[in-house]
């Protein structure tokens, strides 16, 4: 019987666990604590509703990599931090960035792995690892819509759980699911779904899309098409019956869909870098300092909850 690997988009659910838990949870000194103990507490929940036996949360070594950013410029531009432009830093709340650093240290203590590529950003750690593994089934979780080009069946399961409502609306999505939600063929779901976010765009990510092309019409494109480098090859074909006005959109992106498609797909072979084995262990690897932690943070509730969750799996 295979094992679960379980793959978490760390800066997705400290961004999730920060706005989701007021900021009035403080610790004994006094500090915002919100994001350390939602994080906390989503991950317990994670481990006993999925029952990894592995466990790697993925980190942004760079959140804007710069080969995107050549391919569009406007990638991610509205997310820098007012006088980022030029260290390209990311706007992050004040009360968040020193609560990342108490949620690496409860993960360290912890023992739960962690995981980044010099040069790349999370999305293109949980696509690389999820690839690369040919044993156990996979679940990646995020809350980013991006990762369910990931979703697939071969040679493994990987099922993408996104929580972009929340943990408590989270949805599990394989192909089959994929196909159903946004319209894409199945045999190639997790591929044509990458197609149709190029084609519709993501303002979230500043990905402008070809110019009149929404959801809707990208998803009846790729359903009949099935990948845009077909749907490409129709454009350029005179006999083809695509509509005048799609194929004059279409063409008029020409440049944009050349430089979209290595943005909006996640790397497959990124290089990466663990903190350690990504066996989820039933104990913490340092418990008198992850109770000292503990008590110093306030979260012993928190921590508490996640020993128990890692010990009875």
């Amino acid at each position: 019987m295979s094992g679960r690997l379980m793959l978490l988009d760390g800066a997705s659910m400290w961004f999730r666990a920060f706005h989701g838990v007021p900021d009035s949870i403080v610790g004994p000194d006094g500090r915002p604590v919100n994001a350390l103990r939602g994080f906390t507490d989503m991950v317990a929940q994670l481990i006993t509703r999925q029952a990894p036996t592995r466990l790697v949360v993925c980190l942004d070594f760079d959140w804007r990599p710069q080969f995107r950013v050549d391919a569009i410029p406007t990638y991610k531009t509205h997310r820098l931090a007012p006088d980022g432009a030029a260290t390209n830093t990311e706007e992050v709340p004040d009360l968040l960035g020193p609560q990342v650093a108490m949620i690496h240290e409860v993960l360290e203590a912890a023992g739960i792995a962690t995981a980044g590529a010099v040069g790349f950003e999370a999305d293109d750690v949980l696509g690389t690892l999820a690839t690369q593994e040919k044993t156990d089934d996979v679940v990646v979780v995020s809350g980013d819509r991006d990762l369910l080009q990931l979703a697939s069946d071969e040679p493994n399961s990987v099922r993408v759980l996104y929580i972009g409502r929340g943990l408590a609306k989270a949805e599990l999505f394989g192909p089959a699911e994929v196909a159903a939600k946004y319209g894409v063929p199945v045999e190639n779901a997790g591929d044509a779904y990458a197609d149709l976010a190029t084609l519709r765009g993501d303002s979230s990510d500043g990905l402008p899309g070809v110019a009149g092309i929404g959801e809707k019409t990208a998803s009846t494109l790729m359903l009949r098409f099935g990948t845009i480098a077909n749907l490409r090859a129709a454009i350029d074909d005179p006999d083809s019956d695509i509509a005048r006005g799609v194929r004059a959109k279409l063409a008029a992106a020409t440049d944009y869909l050349d430089a979209a498609t290595m943005v909006v797909r996640v790397a497959r072979d990124a290089e990466i870098v663990a903190s350690g084995p990504d066996l989820l262990p039933r104990e913490p690897a340092d418990p008198a300092k992850l109770d000292e932690l503990a008590v110093r943070y306030g979260a012993e509730s928190s921590v508490g909850r996640l020993v128990a969750a890692m010990r009875n799996r």
